[in-house]
């Protein structure tokens, strides 16, 4: 386990971090204490949940969690708002409402969840800022910004004296590569730090999936059926199945190969990993440590 700085700030995160989106949705909240207890013991110190999770049940779990264990000292407590609407009065109040939940008075990384053009990004700035000139958020960061987005909003937060965003957290996996081309040269030039999220592909890259198969009943793509659009195209299906072969050929699973190249790819701060089970914690560990040589490391990102 790794711990990295993120962006320009004195947060250590752990390379792989807990992602809260289960909590709530997936799991019940004794599971989830049993996940939460088991990524700590294991060295995992980012926790990242969203007032969206589960219409905040995934926040209250966490909350829930850290008042039970006496955990506040131990984490990097990260959540987000999100929505068209937001103004940075919206901004303040779903921090607020989002530290009630968590039952803390303060957010180490508070984060826009999402880009809006419904209200001027200067706007929505002035409220990130709002929240650290108030204590309650240490620093803020954003969520599914792309470079053009993500360069406009650090422009404003300069030009208005803000806050300036220390993170972005973007979907990256071997088959969801756009932030290459513009977000991680950006974060490199301006010190931001990346937390990326669904390193399986919201489990598309697990194998489970067959183009024009049936979608097995109770996995993710059943659950939420709009990962469908992000994923099932000919050319995504046509990558699986080449890292199926080189699975197969190196005797290692296509989870932990796809697990071990996101964790070790330049420039990513910390990996968030989604959980159901301790299982899950466990294959990316055991994919951090194994790691992969420089040539299959390039193979893949080949494919």
């Amino acid at each position: 386990m790794d711990y990295r700085g993120l962006g320009k700030t004195s947060l250590q995160v752990s390379s792989i971090g807990m992602g809260c989106v289960t909590f709530g949705r997936e799991i019940d909240e004794e599971t989830a204490f049993g996940v939460m207890d088991h990524a700590i013991g294991k060295g995992i110190t980012l926790f990242d949940t969203a007032e969206a999770y589960a219409a905040g049940a995934s926040e209250q779990a966490l909350g829930n969690w850290i008042g039970s264990r006496g955990t506040r000292d131990d984490i990097v407590l990260a959540t987000k708002v999100a929505g068209d609407d937001l103004t940075a009065d919206r901004v303040v109040a779903s921090a607020e409402e989002s530290l009630g939940r968590l039952g803390v008075d303060t957010i180490d990384l508070f984060q826009v969840h999402n880009w809006t053009d419904a209200v001027p990004v200067d706007d929505t700035m002035g409220g990130l800022n709002r929240l650290v000139e108030q204590g309650k958020a240490r620093y803020v960061g954003c969520s599914n910004y792309d470079g053009a987005q993500l360069e406009q909003a650090l422009n404003a937060c300069e030009a208005g004296g803000f806050a300036r965003l220390e993170s972005v957290q973007p979907n990256y996996n071997l088959v969801t590569r756009e932030i290459e081309g513009d977000v991680l040269p950006l974060c490199e030039e301006r010190e931001i730090g990346v937390i990326s999220y669904s390193p399986l592909g919201a489990g598309f890259l697990t194998g489970k999936y067959r183009k024009g198969g049936e979608v097995p009943a109770g996995t993710r793509f059943d659950v939420i059926p709009g990962h469908q659009d992000i994923y099932f195209n000919d050319e995504n299906f046509d990558r699986m199945e080449k890292l199926r072969v080189v699975s197969e050929r190196e005797g290692r699973s296509m989870i932990q190969l796809a697990l071990a190249w996101v964790i070790g790819q330049p420039g990513i701060s910390s990996v968030l990993v989604g959980a159901r089970s301790l299982g899950h914690i466990d294959q990316a560990f055991e994919a951090e440590a194994t790691g992969l040589s420089e040539d299959l490391r390039n193979e893949l990102s080949g494919l």
